[in-house]
């Protein structure tokens, strides 16, 4: 967890570096056309996680001291990844040069997909799931190092927009080259040839989890998405500095939730009872953390956004203020869903109240955007993600989960 918040604490701080630079310079206009390019690209990104970060890492946590299995578990995930990048990169071809709207900005597109690439090739799942996460931290660390120094050597007016989403779009493909060299030195894993039977067994057991990050992923990028396509890239501008700031506060408290999901997981998977006492623990000083958190974002938007954005970016004031809720709400939700949904083995259900968000994000956010534009956007977030929080702890209520107090355990 340590390890997790010194790469967090380079993930914060470096934005607030290199994103005040970067709205200056390039504008609202292009700095949403590079937005609007990474909520599409993040559709690829969904496609080839394939949900791996978690059904993969809960699946290396429960066998990490078996090399043989760990061997077959990275055979067949990476296997299905990196199909699925490739597949990925044809469909994006085939998009740019018919679809006018992406054809205008084609090289734009061709370089974001670096991010892809990178998500493709970076283990994050297996290290989470050995819990090695100073390696993670050292070698993300790095790159970001490198692609910000980048920024500022490279990107000097807005005709380097092209060239500022290629340098965002590098950190983590970067990273996967040490990545694989520190794993082939390690004795943990025994390499294995991919077999079609692991490779159909990690579909099957990445296929509810899938749905799930696939439906999140409707209401985070698809609302910038949206919002381009009815209001235009500045809006896009706006909305993303706005939500710029609201990711930097909620990463605060992400190394705690990665870090927790393999040890709870390897704990469930001996004691259902233990790990209940830890998932109860961790609900109590996330929702303490992430509530004085929110309340802060609200409180300080207006200052935030003209230091951090500068004036020209007034309008993302208001988007803020309606953002500034959400980490309380994914706090909650990250414990009720991945810490222990998920970990109790209740993919189904948890399938199901994404899927079941993801539409109805889609109903409010073309009304929303068309009329409210940025706030509008804000608005569709936030009401998701209530109903995703609220759904998730009456069905740990219903099926009785002490997450509260004591009492019958029923997974």
């Amino acid at each position: 967890m340590a390890s997790l918040f010194t790469l967090q604490g380079a993930s914060y701080l470096l934005p607030l570096v290199t994103v005040p630079y970067l709205v200056r310079v390039l504008g609202p206009e292009k700095f949403g056309l590079i937005a609007f390019a990474q909520a599409f690209l993040q559709y690829f990104v969904v496609a080839t996680d394939y949900g791996f970060n978690l059904s993969a890492t809960r699946e290396v946590a429960v066998h990490r001291e078996d090399p043989r299995k760990l061997g077959e578990i990275v055979g067949a995930v990476m296997a299905v990844k990196i199909a699925l990048a490739a597949a990925g990169v044809l469909l994006l071809g085939a998009l740019v040069f018919t679809i006018p709207v992406f054809r205008a900005r084609w090289a734009l597109y061709l370089v974001v997909y670096l991010a892809v690439a990178g998500a493709t090739l970076f283990p994050t799942w297996l290290f989470q799931g050995l819990e090695r996460m100073k390696d993670i931290a050292w070698m993300n660390l790095s790159a970001r190092l490198l692609t910000t120094l980048g920024i500022f050597v490279f990107v000097r007016d807005p005709r380097d927009y092209v060239l500022a989403a290629g340098i965002l779009s590098l950190p983590v493909l970067l990273a996967s080259l040490p990545a694989w060299v520190v794993l082939s030195q390690s004795r943990a894993v025994s390499w294995r040839l991919p077999r079609w039977p692991a490779i159909v067994n990690q579909l099957k057991g990445g296929w509810h989890v899938f749905l799930s990050t696939a439906a999140i992923n409707v209401y985070t990028s698809s609302n910038t998405f949206v919002l381009g396509l009815v209001a235009g890239p500045i809006a896009v501008g706006y909305f993303s500095a706005a939500n710029k700031i609201v990711q930097a506060v909620q990463g605060m408290l992400t190394p705690v939730t990665q870090t927790l999901y393999p040890h709870i997981s390897a704990l469930a998977f001996k004691s259902q009872e233990r790990a209940l006492h830890v998932i109860r623990k961790v609900l109590k000083y996330m929702a303490s953390a992430s509530l004085l958190l929110s309340f802060l974002l609200l409180l300080a938007a207006r200052p935030l956004v003209r230091l951090v954005l500068g004036a020209q970016y007034t309008s993302s004031v208001p988007i803020l203020e309606w953002l500034a809720f959400l980490p309380f709400m994914i706090a909650l939700s990250n414990v009720y869903g991945t810490q222990t949904m998920l970990t109790l083995g209740m993919n189904r259900v948890f399938s199901r109240i994404l899927v079941s968000s993801a539409l109805l994000n889609l109903v409010l956010i073309l009304p929303l955007a068309w009329r409210f534009e940025g706030r509008g956007a804000a608005m569709s977030m936030l009401g998701t993600e209530i109903f995703v929080t609220v759904s998730m702890a009456w069905v740990l209520h219903k099926r009785g989960v002490p997450l509260y107090r004591s009492g019958r355990e029923t997974a």
